[in-house]
């Protein structure tokens, strides 16, 4: 004699955890500045698991990470579906030929509906007789088309993001190499104040980039001139150069960058870093953790 309130005591267990798979996926991906607790964790996990190997799997963190979160979205909403379908297993559904109903009801079969139905396959061969699984089934399968579809816009805005970081990282890299901090003071206050001002403007940039997709911070990168933790501190030099300029629209311009820099370390520093200190120790602390510690100072 089974227990009809437990089953259905289950199967709401089930739809919680869906409902926390979801939540998190609209949390990391939907919700302005915000970021999944499951998402979270999970990509920190791969971050310092990566780090362990040093160089070798450091540059693999960042997709790593998303593969990870990916799968552990999927896992939950496979997982929850089959909490929910499990109680009512075999009594609840319609089983096709060649398949005996009096064999069938365990925990195999509840994960493989689920998944089956994830994915949108309809095979068919077990299918929901009582009326609310009908329902629940095709909401199972709008939930998992959503999921792949989030996940292949997910990589479509992480990606171009990551563009621009390293464009951004490449344009300070050779601004240094041209040893543009020393030819602030020597340039027309025209070309010095728009040159500080749109590298505030690209840190800027920088720092939605950052705020809206946190996972790109756990993409790092091997070459130091495309690393954005190596060359900030150049856009610092920068600022600082301007700064002592006796032009005040080429102060102005330096004070502009010196608080964008502030901003972006307070970013870096309050979500990943938790250092504290000035923005050369958030910077160091920057390029530290992606392997480049004294690079660039």
């Amino acid at each position: 004699m089974r227990n009809t309130t437990v089953d259905w005591v289950i199967s709401l267990v089930g739809l919680g955890v869906v409902v926390a798979a979801v939540r998190d996926v609209f949390r990391t991906l939907w919700f302005p500045s915000g970021r999944g607790t499951l998402s979270r964790a999970t990509t920190r996990l791969v971050w310092n698991l990566c780090n362990r190997r040093r160089r070798r799997a450091r540059p693999l963190a960042g997709p790593l990470a998303m593969a990870a979160v990916v799968g552990a979205w999927t896992a939950l909403v496979v997982l929850g579906w089959a909490l929910v379908y499990g109680p009512h297993l075999p009594e609840g559904f319609a089983y096709s030929t060649g398949l005996e109903p009096g064999r069938r009801g365990g925990p195999l079969d509840a994960v493989y509906l689920s998944l089956v139905t994830t994915a949108t396959l309809g095979f068919g061969d077990i299918v929901p007789r009582a009326d609310w699984l009908r329902l629940a089934t095709p909401l199972q399968a709008v939930v998992g088309f959503g999921l792949l579809t989030a996940a292949v816009s997910w990589v479509l805005q992480i990606y171009p993001a990551l563009n621009r970081r390293r464009a951004f990282a490449l344009r300070l890299a050779m601004l240094d190499r041209a040893d543009a901090a020393h030819s602030i003071p020597r340039l027309e206050a025209a070309t010095a104040g728009a040159l500080l001002a749109d590298l505030a403007s690209e840190i800027t940039r920088i720092r939605v980039d950052l705020t809206e997709y946190a996972i790109t911070y756990y993409f790092p990168e091997v070459d130091r001139s495309s690393a954005l933790a190596v060359t900030l501190v150049h856009a610092l030099r920068l600022a600082r150069a301007g700064a002592s300029s006796d032009r005040a629209d080429v102060r102005l311009a330096a004070t502009v960058l010196t608080c964008a820099l502030d901003d972006i370390a307070r970013v870096l520093d309050r979500a990943f870093l938790h250092v504290g200190g000035t923005v050369d120790d958030v910077l160091a602390a920057f390029a530290a953790d992606h392997g480049h510690a004294n690079d660039g100072r």
